[in-house]
């Protein structure tokens, strides 16, 4: 018997999948892209980014950006993670990505187990949707790869940081070139090691 997910997914309904990439860095802003699929216009080889090598997802986005019926990415700014903590932050910019859709969708599905309070669509969450549906899937390759770029443009103007090799998230080269070189404004200052590193600073100058 077919699942509910299954129906829905089945049901001809307009439906734009919402995921997330960068909530675990150290620096830069969380990317979120929501994709709406064109069921005329299949896109083989859709999976959850984590899954797919770095060629492979750039060679995805590419297509989905032109096959699929709507797309968008959007993200939510350091300063906003820093203000509003990395959930809300990461809310916030899912519900910019919806919002941004050219095409209007009957349905939102959010990879995860949260739904942003900003949504006035019909919304639900799938845990582990970006394995499970197709336009999550698509929707976690767009913030992924959108979000390494940031990263890799970051790692043009400070070398020094290697964010193109860990794109911020608090490896051990990471976290010695921030005791090394100190935080930069693409820091999140919220965030543990760079809070440490800021208060260590503090401390020195009194």
């Amino acid at each position: 018997m077919p699942d509910s997910l299954s129906l829905l997914l089945a049901s001809g309904e307009l439906i734009a999948g919402v995921d997330e990439a960068g909530r675990g860095p150290l620096a830069g802003a969380v990317f979120a892209a929501a994709v709406i699929l064109d069921p005329a216009r299949p896109i083989a080889g859709l999976a959850d980014s984590k899954v797919l090598s770095e060629a492979r997802r750039d060679a995805l986005a590419i297509l989905i950006k032109r096959d699929a019926l709507a797309w968008c990415i959007a993200s939510a700014s350091v300063e906003e993670i820093d203000q509003l903590n990395i959930l809300h932050a990461t809310m916030l910019a899912m519900s910019r990505a919806v919002e941004g859709l050219a095409t209007q969708p009957g349905r939102v599905l959010i990879d995860g187990n949260r739904v942003p309070k900003q949504l006035t669509l019909p919304a639900e969450a799938i845990v582990k949707g970006d394995a499970k549906v197709q336009a999550i899937s698509a929707a976690s390759i767009l913030a992924k790869t959108a979000r390494d770029a940031e990263l890799i443009a970051l790692d043009a103007l400070h070398p020094q940081y290697g964010f193109a090799r860990h794109k911020g998230y608090p490896t051990a080269e990471h976290l010695a070139a921030l005791e090394a070189h100190g935080a930069l404004a693409a820091h999140r200052k919220s965030f543990g090691p760079v809070k440490a590193w800021l208060a260590r600073q503090q401390g020195q100058l009194f």
